[in-house]
C-alpha cells in the first residue's frame, strides 16, 4: 500500500502522479519545463512532506548528532542549521541531511524519503545510553518548499513576523494562515527561498497543511508562482549541481570523491572519521564532475564516460536543461580525467557524444540561483 502525505487529495486531483520511495506523488502539475522556469524566474511551491523528520530533545541531543553526522553540530546557535552527511563506519554516505538547532538541547534533523526507516533506526541505535528523546515527526509535520527569486518576499508578506532577516540555513518560528510553522532558509533548487514546516498537521488531520498550502498558492499566483512536482525538483537540483541520494551517492560513495568534503569536519569525532581522514590525505581514485553535451542530447544514468576509447567513468544524473538548451549531467570519472575543461565522450546508445567537463552549477550564477545579481 502506497504511503500518503497531508496533501494527497490535492495531488490526486491536480497532479500527474508517479511512485517515489513508496509514495504516490506528483511528477508534474502543468509541466516540468514550465514549473522549472517558474522557479528560476518567479517562484514555485513544492510539497516535500515525504521527507523524513525527527526531533532530538535532551541533554545529549548535540552529542548524538555530532557523533552520527560529519558537520560540526556544536557550532550551531539557536535558530541555525547546516547541511551534513551521515556516514557508515567505512566512510560511505548513508544519507545527506539538514540539522537545525531549534533551542538549547533540541534539534530537528531532516533526511531523505527513501531512507526514513534506515536513518531512524541508525539514530536510535546510536542513542543507546544517552540522555535524550527521539521523536519521528514525519507524519505529524507537513513540509513545503517555496523557491525562486520571489519566494522570500511572498512568504514574508503572509507572515506576522519579519522573515527577511533569516540568514541562509537559519530558521525561525512564525505563523502562517493561523498555523504555527518553522521557516528555514533552505532548499534544493539552487534558488533562494524557504522551507516551511507546518507543525501539528498530521496525515489524519491535515487541515493546517492544506490551509498554509492554499494561502501561499493563491497569494503567489498573480506573481507567477506554480505548484511544482518531482520532475521540476530533479531538473532544478541537477542544474544547480546538487547530489540526489541513491543516484549520485550512496553507501558505496564517500564524501571526498563526491566533492562534499566541505561538510566533513575532522576536528571532532564521528562515525567514519578515520576512513575519511585517510582519504583526505591520500586522495580518491575517482571524482564527481559536471558535464555539458556538445549537441542537444541527454546523458542518462548508467551511461559510460569514455576518453580515447577507454571507459573512464559513469553518468549518475542527466537531463536536458531548459536554461542551456542542451544536455547536462553529473557522474564519476577517474581523477586524472576530471579536470575542468577536459573533453570526454558519453556512450549514448550506439554512438559517442562529445561532452565537456565543467564545474557546477551549470547556469550563469549572475542571472540565476541564490547569489544572482540580476
Amino acid at each position: 500500500m502506497s504511503k500518503t502525505v497531508q496533501l494527497q487529495e490535492f495531488h490526486d486531483k491536480h497532479g500527474h502522479l508517479t511512485d517515489f520511495s513508496g509514495f504516490t506523488l506528483p511528477l508534474w502539475f502543468r509541466g516540468i519545463i514550465q514549473e522549472s522556469l517558474a522557479v528560476r524566474n518567479a517562484a514555485g511551491i513544492f510539497d516535500v512532506s515525504h521527507m523524513g523528520r525527527a526531533l532530538t530533545q535532551g541533554k545529549d541531543s548535540q552529542r548524538l548528532l555530532d557523533h552520527i553526522t560529519t558537520n560540526d553540530v556544536a557550532s550551531l546557535k539557536n535558530g541555525q542549521g547546516q547541511y551534513s552527511l551521515i556516514c557508515n563506519h567505512e566512510g560511505g554516505i548513508k544519507d545527506d541531511v539538514l540539522v537545525f538547532r531549534l533551542q538549547d538541547q533540541e534539534h530537528l534533523i531532516v533526511y531523505n524519503a527513501g531512507n526514513r526507516e534506515k536513518d531512524h533506526d541508525w539514530i536510535q541505535a546510536n542513542s543507546r545510553g544517552l540522555d535524550l528523546k527521539i521523536t519521528d515527526v514525519s507524519d505529524q509535520v507537513a513540509m513545503f518548499a517555496v523557491q525562486g527569486p520571489g519566494a522570500r518576499q511572498l512568504v514574508h508578506s503572509l507572515s506576522k513576523t519579519d522573515l527577511l532577516d533569516i540568514p541562509r540555513f537559519g530558521c525561525a518560528w512564525t505563523e502562517l494562515g493561523g498555523s504555527k510553522v518553522l521557516i528555514s532558509r533552505t532548499g534544493y533548487t539552487g534558488e533562494d527561498g524557504f522551507e516551511i514546516f507546518v507543525w501539528d498537521s498530521s496525515i489524519d488531520d491535515p487541515a493546517k497543511a492544506r490551509a498554509v498550502w492554499n494561502l501561499i498558492l493563491e497569494a503567489g499566483k498573480p506573481h507567477g508562482l506554480e505548484p511544482c512536482g518531482l520532475g521540476a525538483r530533479d531538473l532544478l537540483r541537477l542544474e544547480a549541481g546538487l547530489c540526489l541520494y541513491g543516484t549520485d551517492m550512496d553507501e558505496t560513495t564517500n564524501p571526498i570523491e563526491a566533492r562534499l568534503g566541505f561538510v566533513v569536519k575532522l576536528n571532532k569525532e564521528f562515525i567514519g572519521k578515520q576512513k575519511l581522514q585517510a582519504l583526505k590525505e591520500v586522495g580518491t581514485p575517482r571524482t564527481r564532475v559536471g558535464m555539458v553535451t556538445e549537441r542537444r542530447v541527454i546523458p542518462r544514468h548508467g551511461f559510460s564516460i569514455v576518453r580515447q576509447g577507454k571507459a573512464v567513468g559513469t553518468v549518475t544524473s542527466g537531463t536536458l536543461s531548459p536554461l542551456l538548451n542542451t544536455g547536462i549531467a553529473m557522474g564519476y570519472v577517474e581523477k586524472e580525467v576530471g579536470q575542468e575543461g577536459a573533453l570526454v565522450e558519453v556512450q549514448v546508445r550506439d554512438r559517442l557524444e562529445k561532452v565537456k567537463i565543467v564545474k557546477p552549477p551549470f547556469y550563469d550564477t549572475t542571472r540565476y540561483g541564490y547569489s544572482r545579481k540580476t
